[in-house]
């Protein structure tokens, strides 16, 4: 029987435009887009049914057809399609716009509904309560934010319940307090920044954190704040200005290199090992941080650092951004297999990087793929074990 023709909805298009997506209709269908994205260099269902560029064509013509969890919300927002595209065009936010529609008529995967429920009523997506979210500094010299504080350190939620993820957030602390740093913490008070919420598609949900946020931030008199995760580090200097919070924010691969130049740190035991790293796509292509965590990998002593075949503006994303840490992807459609493929092909002893959702995808298929000897540790933990 053949497929029955798809009835295009014209207002489909300027929906998008009017609420984010303004760069839908600068595409020219070349295609650049659907050949970088990373779903290209794996085999599964979600590579054959996922193209970049026909999503965004779909979108233009108001046909329908684009909104199952392989198409729509296959995409990882790594950003390379925005980094490539001749004309501009940024199709993570008319994606995003997309799945907002979607989201509006209830129509939300099943993966994301405990997510978006927990975000809700707990203000974290991994329904952990509001009283835990400084668990993580359980044992640990951790001060709370004061009026007289410089810097608000804001840990990712996945550093405050993952028990993986936690030692990235007590390595960060350890360091500051090593350098002396004027720092502390709001604690339970505090919310997701929202990144990833917004990126599925939940604006309200989004709204409802940020501005929440915003507001204790500014009760507080928060001016600087120190991100753990790149994500954050993306909401706060992207996103939240737009609603009125604008604050000073660094990813703290950025203010340790800064410390060690100004011998506020000082790695003193050797790390003789050979080192790759792994350039998350929030901290590189969403933020352009490149040189900063490479230089602290540089400062441990004895470390011989390494790169990919694919780093820099061309690293290869992990696979947990826009959503997917969230969603089931099966074996052999998984990019952090990509990442540890690349590394063990170089001989590296440790699989750097520096974001919780990286360390998680790519521990998860080092772990799958039986490369144990290789580490995967975040670039906190090995600054901390050397100083």
């Amino acid at each position: 029987m053949s497929e029955e023709p798809k009835v295009p909805i014209p207002e489909l298009g300027g929906a998008v435009v009017e609420t984010g997506g303004e760069t839908l209709y600068q595409c020219m269908q070349c295609g650049l887009c659907t050949a970088s994205c990373p779903w290209r260099l794996v085999e599964g269902d979600i590579s054959r049914d996922f193209n970049t560029r026909k999503v965004q064509h779909m979108a233009m013509l108001g046909v329908e057809g684009y909104e199952t969890e392989d198409i729509l919300f296959a995409c990882t927002t790594c950003g390379v399609c925005v980094e490539r595209c001749p004309r501009e065009c940024n199709p993570i936010d008319n994606m995003r716009v997309l799945r907002a529609m979607i989201g509006e008529s209830g129509s939300v995967p099943q993966a994301y509904r405990p997510v978006i429920g927990s975000l809700n009523s707990n203000g974290n997506p991994w329904q952990g309560e509001a009283k835990d979210r400084t668990a993580w500094t359980k044992d640990m010299d951790v001060p709370s934010f004061g009026e007289d504080t410089e810097y608000l350190l804001f840990v990712c939620c996945t550093s405050c319940y993952d028990s993986r993820s936690k030692k990235i957030a007590r390595a960060v602390a350890s360091l500051l307090n090593k350098a002396g740093v004027s720092w502390g913490i709001i604690g339970e008070e505090e919310q997701c920044c929202g990144e990833a919420v917004r990126k599925v598609g939940s604006e309200e949900t989004f709204m409802t954190l940020a501005e929440h946020n915003i507001k204790i931030f500014g009760e507080k008199g928060v001016k600087k704040i120190i991100t753990t995760s790149p994500h954050c580090l993306y909401s706060f200097r992207n996103e939240y200005p737009e609603l009125g919070g604008e604050f000073e924010v660094l990813h703290y691969t950025q203010l340790m290199d800064k410390l060690i130049e100004e011998g506020k740190l000082k790695p003193t035991k050797d790390f003789a090992k050979k080192v790759i790293f792994h350039d998350p796509c929030y901290l590189g292509r969403h933020n352009e941080v490149y040189e900063a965590p490479r230089n602290v990998i540089d400062s441990l002593p004895k470390a011989e650092r390494v790169e990919m075949d694919r780093f820099g503006p061309d690293s290869i994303c992990c696979g947990g951004g826009g959503g997917r840490i969230w969603m089931e992807t099966p074996p052999g459609a998984r990019f952090g297999d990509l990442r540890v493929s690349d590394a063990v092909a170089k001989k590296a002893d440790v699989l750097a990087t520096a974001c919780p959702y990286c360390t998680i995808m790519i521990d998860a298929s080092n772990m799958a793929m039986g490369k144990e000897e290789m580490e995967v540790l975040d670039i906190a933990e090995m600054l901390d074990q050397v100083t």
